[in-house]
């Protein structure tokens, strides 16, 4: 049983990441097929799966669309129940959900000012106070997962889960802008860059160039960080 996912650009589409995570991080059989974002071209070559119009969208094996990513991520857990891709006690998998629900439809300062970029960090960035205020809030929402861990590990509820993959991409903004968090959020935040996976997926991003490169902001910029 093998999957189709549709992604946009690696290094810019932060939905796209989280649909990959969702498949590679549970060593689900998948395709992966890049469409252009950017280029211009991706109305057309979504056609084929209509009505999908926007990344990512996953194709079933047996040929089901599905698009956005709460109804990606609890399609597949429906269908792989043995992987346990949210969490397995029942507190922590409801607020699972439900922060994963807030990342798909809050934060919208973090990614209107913030919009991710793998590529290297952007110093000097001046977060607004919208920005901030979201930071805040997301911070709350980590502490209290920790609360619900149901085992031990550095994730959002111990093991991984689908939460992890939807907060992997604010993981990235914070650190592409040196955004400023507590030393606990931070460590997720590096964890999560570490992550075999992840690095995978911006190592492929970084394959392709841009001229001139979207998304500058700050005075400056450097390195991305060494993940071990």
């Amino acid at each position: 049983m093998t999957y189709d996912l549709f992604i946009g650009d690696r290094t810019f589409s932060s939905w796209s990441m989280r649909g990959w995570l969702m498949l590679e991080k549970f060593g689900i059989s998948h395709r992966t097929h890049l469409v252009g974002l950017y280029a211009g071209t991706m109305a057309q070559e979504l056609a084929a799966i209509a009505p999908a119009r926007l990344v990512p969208a996953l194709r079933t094996p047996e040929g089901t669309v599905v698009g956005e990513t709460m109804a990606i991520a609890d399609t597949l857990a429906e269908r792989h129940p043995d992987l346990a891709m949210w969490p397995r006690d029942p507190a922590a998998r409801a607020t699972a959900r439900w922060l994963s629900a807030e990342m798909a439809s809050g934060f919208s300062a973090l990614r209107g000012n913030c919009p991710m970029q793998l590529q290297h960090v952007n110093t000097g960035f001046a977060a607004n106070d919208a920005t901030l205020a979201d930071l805040h809030r997301i911070e709350e929402l980590w502490a209290h997962a920790a609360t619900l861990r149901d085992t031990k590990g550095p994730w959002l509820f111990g093991e991984y889960s689908l939460a992890d993959a939807f907060y992997a991409p604010v993981c990235a903004r914070i650190v592409g802008y040196d955004l400023p968090v507590s030393t606990t959020a931070r460590r997720y935040c590096d964890t999560t860059i570490a992550d075999p996976a992840f690095k995978a997926w911006r190592a492929e991003g970084l394959k392709v160039t841009y001229d001139p490169f979207p998304y500058m902001s700050g005075t400056g910029t450097a390195p991305w960080p060494k993940a071990d």
